[in-house]
């Protein structure tokens, strides 16, 4: 286990994992510590890494994307670099990862309706072969990162 994540800092972690904008106040009240001690400990973690960043969650759906799927890429000889490079470009991407396996690739996208995932995947194929699984709902999305608890 890590040496500088401590009880006191998986309890900070939780509560940032379930919510980011939660009071340096509220955390300590859970963890027992000071906002100023909560604060320090929060800026450690950022500057060692275990703190990547912070974001807002945002509904596709309400945002005007009425399909999220997740599509596979087995990419053409020599057409992987080609590609790592330019899905860095497609706006409907929101996630995507090198991969081990039969497939090269697995990205998440965001897509208005059945008519941009086929241009979408119309942009895929010159790439690659692509099997697409669309989303119908979350099961689980962003679960936090807890303590290990026991070897597997």
């Amino acid at each position: 286990m890590n040496q500088k994540i401590d009880e006191l800092n998986w309890g900070i972690l939780k509560s940032l994992q379930k919510n980011a904008r939660e009071s340096f106040a509220n955390i300590g009240r859970k963890v027992g510590l000071t906002p100023p001690a909560v604060a320090e400990r929060i800026k450690k973690m950022e500057d060692l890494g275990i703190i990547n960043g912070y974001k807002a969650v945002v509904s596709h759906t309400q945002t005007g994307y009425q399909l999220k799927a997740i599509i596979t890429l087995r990419a053409f000889m020599g057409k992987l670099k080609p590609f790592l490079e330019t899905v860095k470009t497609f706006e409907e991407v929101i996630n995507c990862y090198r991969i081990t396996g039969n497939e090269n690739i697995i990205m998440e996208v965001v897509l208005k309706d059945q008519f941009h995932l086929e241009k979408f995947i119309d942009k895929l194929i010159q790439y690659g072969e692509t099997r697409t699984h669309i989303i119908l709902s979350e099961v689980i999305s962003d679960a936090p990162i807890g303590k290990k608890t026991k070897e597997i």
